[in-house]
């Protein structure tokens, strides 16, 4: 303990070192996992365009021919769907787009594409199976719900030790001689070792901040971060001058299709075992509906001209009004508004009346997703994704290269090895802000005293 705070603020290097190793074996299957997965979803609007291009692109009604009504594209999507459940009606993007009605059905939503004039279905599919939920459900839980938020919560967090490590390995050093080759660019043409360790450290330097506002701007949605942010922004709606939304408008873990679009996001009963309740048993629309009163709240929401996909959905229950809102990815420019059965607006909410912490989490979100300033944010988060894939590739050769044959290669730890008062304050934070992460490391060093004290008997 006194060689811990007399020996220097900061580690020693072979002690980052062995860190950042171990947190690098952790993390990059993942990190490359995460860059071919999340650029995927990057590209979503021009993919989901691609695979609707049939059903977006219908010939118009003839003339004198009226388009049929919202009530009855919902009424032919029901007797599609046996045993369904109304979920919400989407307002149609151009007189050329199919009508898209969701329909709740046991555990599944179903999408069903409807002709807008002769109500003839032209395609049903599980929103559990399209394109973008898939990818997004692989990006961020494996497939594997809350167990997989929880595994890629715990990874995102030692994601963050890793760049932390990396950067303090790559700060350049007194007395090293190397001038700015292998510090701000890469010494490609030296070949061998150098051009691969520099393709590392130099491509880490430069995606190391956008690394890292990539990872907290999708903590939110995972299962424990998400959980605790939400409780912190309840404590704090007494204080905050505009109180945020009792539902958050970010999915938290792992939330079934069915219930995201009824208007219930936080995943507070996505756990397998627990009930349903709250807001998320509120989401759960009536199997009844009444056409006329979808036909005018329809006709007001077009009116409003939000950004598509804008959503129709029926009262959550008795006595309360009907749901509007848009679902536009570039969540900033988001809003909803209540309506009652005759058409007229309960409410208009706006992003601006958002919480707080809503709103700082729908920037960070939408630039997450490449959808906050158009292609430029596409073409931003693209390169990042393929520097993230560039560093993973470069440090998997690196280690291949040097690893002794059946051991891992990581340096011995130093005998006068030190952690430093910088370290432990630094580290603290990190646990402090990561809960995934100050568990795990109590469960290493709780192994780490076992082993010790079994080899030492």
């Amino acid at each position: 303990m006194i060689r811990l705070f007399r020996a220097g603020p900061w580690p020693d290097y072979r002690t980052v070192w062995r860190w950042h190793f171990y947190a690098g074996l952790l993390c990059l299957p993942f990190v490359a996992f995460l860059c071919l997965t999340g650029t995927l979803y990057l590209f979503k609007p021009q993919i989901e365009a691609r695979i609707d291009r049939a059903y977006d692109h219908l010939p118009p009604p003839p003339p004198g021919v009226q388009a049929a009504t919202p009530g009855a594209a919902v009424a032919a999507a029901l007797r599609a769907v046996p045993r369904g459940r109304f979920l919400a009606y989407e307002l149609p993007s151009s007189p050329h787009a199919a009508l898209r009605v969701l329909i709740g059905r046991g555990g599944d939503a179903v999408r069903v594409y409807l002709d807008p004039v002769t109500l003839v279905v032209l395609k049903r599919v599980s929103e559990e199976s399209r394109f973008e939920r898939v990818v997004f459900n692989l990006h961020g839980q494996l497939l594997m719900g809350n167990a997989g938020s929880i595994i890629m919560e715990l990874v995102a967090s030692w994601t963050i030790v890793l760049a932390v490590t990396g950067l303090y390995l790559w700060w350049p050093r007194r007395g090293a001689g190397q001038g700015w080759g292998g510090v701000v660019y890469p010494r490609l043409g030296a070949g061998g070792r150098t051009a691969w360790r520099d393709a590392h450290a130099v491509t880490g330097l430069f995606v190391s901040l956008f690394l890292v506002l990539f990872l907290a701007s999708g903590l939110p949605w995972s299962f424990v971060w998400g959980h605790a942010l939400k409780a912190a922004e309840d404590r704090l709606a007494p204080i905050l001058p505009v109180p945020g939304p009792s539902v958050p408008d970010w999915q938290i873990g792992h939330v079934p299709a069915r219930v995201e679009i009824a208007g219930g996001a936080s995943g507070m009963a996505a756990m397998p075992g627990m009930e349903m309740d709250g807001p998320t048993r509120a989401a759960m629309p009536a199997a009844g509906f009444d056409p006329a009163a979808l036909d005018r709240v329809a006709a007001a929401a077009m009116r409003l001209d939000l950004p598509a996909p804008v959503l129709v959905t029926p009262p959550a229950g008795v006595g309360q009004g009907w749901g509007v809102r848009s679902d536009t990815q570039n969540r900033p420019r988001r809003a909803s508004a209540r309506f009652a059965a005759d058409g007229r607006m309960l409410s208009f909410t706006p992003f601006a009346a958002k919480g707080p912490v809503d709103r700082i989490v729908a920037y960070g979100v939408a630039a997450h997703e490449g959808q906050l300033f158009g292609w430029p944010n596409q073409m931003a988060n693209l390169l990042v994704a393929t520097g993230l894939l560039t560093m993973s590739v470069a440090a998997t050769i690196l280690w291949l290269r040097r690893r002794p044959l059946g051991r891992l290669g990581a340096h011995p730890r130093h005998p006068e090895g030190r952690v430093g008062w910088g370290g432990v304050l630094l580290a603290l934070a990190l646990c402090l802000l990561l809960p995934e992460l100050a568990a795990s490391v109590a469960i290493l060093l709780a192994a780490m005293a076992v082993g010790r004290r079994f080899r030492l008997g």
